[in-house]
């Protein structure tokens, strides 16, 4: 079953607490936090984006980071490093990130979020705009908190 949880006027899907095999599951307390945190990564990884800040995507990004999408479509096996590089470079300046929708889906240490919203910037002193919805699944540990595994993109 699923509730909302409500975060800065955005409400956000959760899963409420039920029992799966005779086994509980986490609270419903539990699952409320994971998405809230959740929510508050992307946010963070939005705004690291917007200030080319190398440090905050390094630990939003696991190392295993698989990315397909703009401009050619491709499977990136590692996206991390292509990414960090980019901002790190400045290849990549992103000068506009403004979000419409953020759907947020949370099943234990596993999260997707769903993006769509309009993205400006430069990349290799070329200007780019567009709105895009990017599906990001992300993934939950005591160590590092919510990080991405893989992202997808695409023209919205």
């Amino acid at each position: 079953m699923l509730y909302c949880v409500q975060v800065d006027d955005m409400h956000i899907p959760a899963r409420v607490a039920t029992r799966r095999n005779g086994a509980p599951m986490a609270d419903q307390m539990a699952d409320q936090n994971l998405t809230e945190e959740l929510y508050e990564a992307e946010r963070r990884l939005q705004a690291a984006q917007l200030a080319g800040d190398v440090e905050e995507l390094d630990r939003l990004l696991d190392e295993r980071l698989v990315f397909t999408g703009p401009p050619d479509g491709r499977l990136h096996t590692e996206a991390k490093q292509l990414d960090l590089h980019n901002h790190r470079s400045r290849t990549q300046v992103m000068t506009k990130v403004v979000q419409e929708d953020l759907t947020v889906l949370v099943e234990g240490t596993t999260g997707v979020t769903c993006f769509l919203g309009t993205l400006e910037g430069t990349f290799a002193g070329e200007p780019f705009a567009g709105r895009l919805r990017y599906t990001r699944t992300w993934t939950h540990s005591p160590e590092y908190g919510w990080r991405i595994l893989a992202a997808h993109a695409g023209p919205a």
